[in-house]
């Protein structure tokens, strides 16, 4: 089951994403593991806070914390466990701007998109394949109508297009406001 949940900034995505992962392994997936994919780079003491404020969240639910900023398609997970990916928007960056990310051209549209699809999308259907659940939290970013530069509207246009490849597919589709979960897709 692939789950996607996004929202604003401060919305409240990341704590509903923790106790939709950690009810799935408690209800459905006991005898799996409960991991918490950490996409996050510590690049300043702003970042440093996050990270610190993300782990205090998840602090005592049981999850086992792994370090992706980039790289999705190495990780391996059975068909008991439940993972949680903490989330695209950093995920994207890493692997279009670190020097170790995949992600290397965005000049052409199609390659630059066929790239996500090969370095993002298509690892996260694989987790979906290989684990009993997969969490996956992203961010909307495109309805404050700023002014951006050219590189950064590269980047939104890709989250874009990434967001819509996971909605699309997923089973569940929720987008949290003010900490309210609206349902936007439920497969029954």
């Amino acid at each position: 089951m692939l789950v996607v949940i996004t929202g604003g900034s401060g919305s409240g995505k990341s704590q509903y994403a923790e106790e939709t992962a950690v009810t799935f392994h408690n209800t459905r997936f006991q005898s799996g593991r409960l991991y918490y994919i950490a996409t996050m780079q510590s690049f300043d003491k702003e970042t440093d806070k996050k990270i610190a404020r993300h782990q205090k969240m998840r602090k005592g639910k049981g999850f086992e914390t792994i370090e992706c900023p980039v790289g999705l398609r190495d990780l391996k997970f059975s068909k008991k466990d439940v993972v949680l990916v903490e989330c695209m928007s950093n995920l994207l960056a890493n692997e279009m701007y670190a020097k170790e990310g995949s992600i290397q051209s965005q000049n052409k549209e199609s390659f630059f998109l066929e790239q996500i699809k090969n370095t993002i999308v298509h690892p996260i259907f694989s987790l979906e394949e290989q684990a009993g659940s997969v969490v996956v939290v992203t961010n909307e970013v495109f309805s404050d109508g700023l002014d951006y530069s050219e590189e950064s509207l590269t980047y939104i246009e890709g989250l874009g297009y990434l967001n819509q490849q996971l909605g699309q597919a997923a089973d569940q589709l929720i987008e949290v406001v003010c900490g309210i979960p609206i349902w936007i897709k439920k497969k029954e």
